[in-house]
C-alpha cells in the first residue's frame, strides 16, 4: 500500500510533533463526572440504595431514560478500521486516534459525550448485532470509516431496527459540507447549480452521499466515477445496488475515465482516496472558472497551489492545512447536537439540505470570497443557524423518537 502518512503540506517535523503530542497525552479523552462533591448523601443517591429507585422508574416508564441517564447526550462513534482516512484498511487499533479526535470535536463544539468504539470484527451482520446490543447506552450512532458498500448496508439495517438516529458521517456530514461550499462557490463564479456539470471521483460512501444530495438540491448533470470509470445505467462491471442507484439519476450518455468525462465540467469533487489524481491537463479541459474540491485526506487529489496555477478559480481541500477547509468536522458536532435536542429519529435529505444552506449562509455575502467559501469550525453562529434551520423546516417527514 502506498505510504501516505504525510500529506501534502504536512512536514516531517509536524509528523514527529503529532506523534510526540499523542504520546504525551496518552489518549485524547477520558470519562468524567458531573458530580463535583461525592458526599455520603450523594453516594446514597447515585449508587445504593437510591439508584434502585431510578432503575425501577426507567423499567416502569422507559422514556424517562432520556431524563434520568446520560443516554440523550451519548453518541457511539463506531468503526471497524477498514477505511480510515486515505490510509485504507489499517484495523481498529490504528483507527482509535481518529475516533478519539472526533470525540474531542463532539465535546468541544457540540457538548456531546462521544465514545470511540473500534470493533475487532468486519462482518456486516456481526457489526449490526453488536451495535444493536450496545445501543441502550446511546442517544445516537455515528458510523465512521467503514468500507463501502458494507457500511451503507449496515446503515440501512440499523435505521430499520433501532429507535435512535444513525448518522453516517462519511456520507451525511461530507455531503452537507460539500453542498454548502458549492452553493457559495457558484455564487462567486455566477453559475447556477441546475446548469453546471459536476464530476465526482469516488463512488464510496462520500461519493454516493454527495451525488444524492446534489441531485436533491437541483444539480441535473452529475458524473460519478469509480476505479472502473464513469458509472452509468447498464454498466456491468463492478456494480452494486448503490452504484445502480447512482446510475438512475446521473450520467445519461458519457463513458470513459476521468480524463474523458472531465471535458466541459464546471466542478470536480474528489473523494477518491487517491492523491495527485487530478492532473493539470485535465483542468485545462474543464469549463471556464472551474471549481475543484480535492477532499481526500491526508493527501488531496491535487495540490491547491498547482490547481490555482493551472487556472482553477476556487479550490478547496478536506485538510486544515489550507484555506477553504471542506471537512465534515464543520458539520457533525453541530448537526448531532440538533439531532439529539430535537429528537430526530431518521436523517433525511430534507434535513441535510436545510443544514447545508444554513452552513453556506453563515458567511455574510459581503465577506464571501474565493478563499472564504465555508465558515471556520469554531464559528459560534453555526449551532444556532443549524438548529433554527431544522426548526423552520417544521421537520417535515421526519420520524421522531
Amino acid at each position: 500500500m502506498e505510504q501516505c502518512s504525510l500529506g501534502i503540506g504536512f512536514s516531517q517535523d509536524m509528523s514527529k510533533e503529532a506523534i510526540l503530542f499523542h504520546k504525551k497525552l496518552q489518549g485524547k479523552i477520558f470519562v468524567g463526572t458531573k458530580i463535583t462533591k461525592l458526599s455520603n448523601k450523594n453516594l446514597q443517591l447515585i449508587y445504593t440504595p437510591g439508584v434502585a429507585t431510578v432503575c425501577k422508574e426507567i423499567f416502569n416508564h422507559p422514556n424517562t431514560r432520556y431524563q434520568l441517564t446520560s443516554k440523550a447526550n451519548n453518541v457511539a462513534i463506531i468503526t471497524d478500521g477498514t477505511r480510515i482516512l486515505g490510509l485504507g484498511n489499517i484495523g481498529p487499533d490504528a483507527a482509535l486516534p481518529v475516533m478519539e479526535g472526533k470525540s474531542v470535536l463532539y465535546r468541544k463544539y457540540g457538548k456531546i459525550s462521544a465514545f470511540p468504539i473500534c470493533l475487532n470484527i468486519t462482518d456486516r451482520k456481526h457489526i449490526v448485532e453488536t451495535i444493536k446490543a450496545i445501543s441502550p447506552v446511546f442517544g445516537a450512532i455515528n458510523l465512521e470509516d467503514i468500507e463501502s458498500p458494507k457500511v451503507l448496508d449496515i446503515s440501512h439495517d440499523l435505521e430499520e431496527s433501532l429507535d435512535i438516529p444513525v448518522f453516517h458521517d462519511d456520507r451525511h456530514g461530507t455531503s452537507v459540507v460539500v453542498l454548502a461550499a458549492l452553493l457559495n462557490s457558484l455564487v462567486l463564479v455566477n453559475k447556477k447549480i441546475a446548469e453546471v456539470k459536476v464530476v465526482i471521483s469516488g463512488a464510496g460512501s462520500a461519493g454516493y452521499g454527495i451525488g444524492k444530495l446534489l441531485y436533491f438540491a437541483g444539480c441535473k448533470n452529475i458524473i460519478v466515477l469509480d476505479s472502473n470509470g464513469a458509472i452509468y445505467k447498464g454498466r456491468k462491471k463492478s456494480m452494486n445496488k448503490y452504484k445502480n442507484e447512482i446510475a438512475e439519476f446521473t450520467n445519461k450518455d458519457e463513458r470513459g475515465y476521468l480524463d474523458d468525462v472531465i471535458i466541459g465540467a464546471d466542478v470536480f469533487i474528489g473523494v477518491s482516496g487517491i492523491k495527485n489524481l487530478l492532473k493539470i491537463k485535465m483542468i485545462k479541459k474543464m469549463n471556464q472558472n472551474p471549481i475543484v474540491f480535492a477532499l481526500t485526506n491526508p493527501s488531496p487529489e491535487i495540490n491547491p497551489t498547482i490547481a490555482k496555477n493551472a487556472g482553477v478559480r476556487i479550490v478547496a481541500t478536506g485538510s486544515f492545512s489550507y484555506e477553504n477547509k471542506v471537512n465534515n468536522a464543520l458539520v457533525f458536532p453541530y448537526l448531532m447536537r440538533a439531532i439529539l435536542d430535537l429528537k430526530i429519529r431518521k436523517i433525511t435529505l430534507d434535513i441535510l439540505y436545510a443544514v447545508a444552506v444554513a452552513v453556506a449562509n453563515t458567511i455574510p455575502r459581503n465577506k464571501l470570497g474565493e478563499k472564504n467559501i465555508i465558515p471556520e469550525i469554531n464559528d459560534k453562529s453555526l449551532q444556532k443557524r443549524i438548529m433554527l434551520a431544522l426548526k423552520k423546516s417544521k421537520l417535515k417527514n421526519i420520524k421522531h423518537i
